[in-house]
């Protein structure tokens, strides 16, 4: 009785056996039929360790084997782009758009990697011809993405609205700042000319507030069309207007006065209200604390109440909210305003040692790819993001 138990146990377990052995036969069968050897999988193993040299050299023994392997080629493309090597990138891709064994989802792929490829090497125009040919296709949305951004790095404005503003219908992402920003580039340089054209100014001025308009209409709660609307005051010769549209800064991002702060001052002397604005920036400035803004007030102050004064307050504003760029900003008044004084020597000297800390603390960074600049960027000129510059200095947003 047991040994015939122990047969009815046997035989499944045999069979079973034989079901697994016989399924991954046949799997190993597929993926030969498929065109993956034994050296794709050694290539992805180089690639898995990032040992991309050994993995171009697998994958490109199977490709002169095996020139049919579509995926092979898609992954040798891939490499020879991260590497840098653009020009044998460009190569395999039109080689797999010249095939006529392609189906045509794997032909829009090889149209959309080549796009990449133009774009790492710096070719431009092929890289917007390419993706444009992928309209309508399933990469349309990726390769208009890409349109957009390089309508944007060739600062070719008007195009860059109206890509984001398809996108945006299309995709149904918010692109609104995006779209505010393009216009607000528009009008910065219309100010410009304006500004270096005074014999010429009204067209520029007209054109620069229909691109304010644009922008406040796209995103009218974000501060830059509203700085730029304060300096078309100025140009305009009308404090009180520029002054409505930095009050209204100070309400959507009262941070961002920092960039107009000695501007703002100007104005208010103007009306002869200068008492108002330095108290507003003082309050700013206590909620965001700005060298420029300590700057602003401290040379206002000399104006107004005369440098012994000024000096006093920028010591106890200094005591109150230590900073070195505000130190070096208040060492140099004391220089200015006393230049026969005992201690010059020993201000001078300070000066010389504070000298690379301010250099350092002094930048503005994007919050994105950290990328270090003296001017304020709305876009960063190293990753292209939007809004990744916060209004502070390094040494502001070191302490925050």
């Amino acid at each position: 009785m047991d040994f015939d138990l122990w047969w009815l146990l046997v035989v499944p377990l045999c069979f079973g056996a034989g079901w697994l052995a016989a399924r991954a036969e046949g799997k190993a069968a597929r993926l030969r039929s498929e065109g993956l050897p034994a050296a794709y999988f050694r290539g992805l193993n180089f690639v898995l360790g990032e040992q991309h040299e050994q993995a171009i050299d697998e994958f490109v023994n199977i490709v002169r084997l095996e020139p049919e392997t579509v995926a092979l080629h898609f992954a040798l493309g891939t490499l020879f782009r991260n590497r840098g090597e653009t020009d044998r990138a460009i190569l395999v891709h039109q080689n797999l758009i010249g095939r006529t064994d392609l189906d045509p989802e794997q032909r829009v792929r090889a149209l959309h990697e080549l796009g990449e490829d133009y774009l790492k090497a710096g070719l431009i125009d092929r890289a917007d011809e390419t993706f444009q040919r992928l309209d309508g296709t399933s990469y349309g949305a990726r390769a208009l993405a890409e349109r957009l951004k390089i309508a944007q790095t060739v600062r070719d404005w008007p195009l860059a609205i109206e890509l984001a503003q398809q996108l945006q219908r299309e995709q149904g992402v918010d692109r609104a700042n995006e779209i505010s920003h393009c216009y607000c580039e528009l009008a910065q340089a219309a100010l410009e000319r304006a500004a270096g054209e005074p014999e010429n100014r009204a067209p520029h001025l007209a054109e620069a507030r229909a691109a304010i308009e644009a922008a406040r209409s796209a995103a009218a709660a974000h501060p830059r069309s509203w700085l730029l609307l304060g300096r078309l005051g100025e140009l305009e010769s009308d404090p009180a207007a520029a002054l409505a549209a930095w009050q209204t800064v100070v309400q959507v991002g009262p941070a961002y006065l920092a960039l107009v702060a000695r501007e703002f001052v100007a104005a208010h002397e103007q009306l002869g209200r200068v008492g108002e604005a330095l108290a507003q920036l003082e309050t700013i400035a206590g909620q965001h604390p700005s060298v420029d803004i300590f700057g602003a007030i401290l040379d206002a102050r000399v104006q107004r109440d005369g440098a012994s004064a000024a000096l006093e307050w920028g010591r106890s504003a200094l005591a109150a909210a230590p900073s070195i760029l505000g130190y070096d900003r208040f060492n140099e008044l004391r220089l200015a305003a006393d230049p026969s004084a005992p201690e010059r020597g020993e201000y001078e000297f300070t000066k010389t040692l504070l000298r690379a800390q301010v250099r350092r603390l002094s930048r503005y960074q994007c919050g994105h790819c950290g990328f270090k600049a003296r001017s304020f960027y709305w876009q960063c000129p190293g990753c292209n993001r939007w809004d990744s510059y916060a209004p502070l200095r390094s040494e502001e947003l070191e302490r925050g």
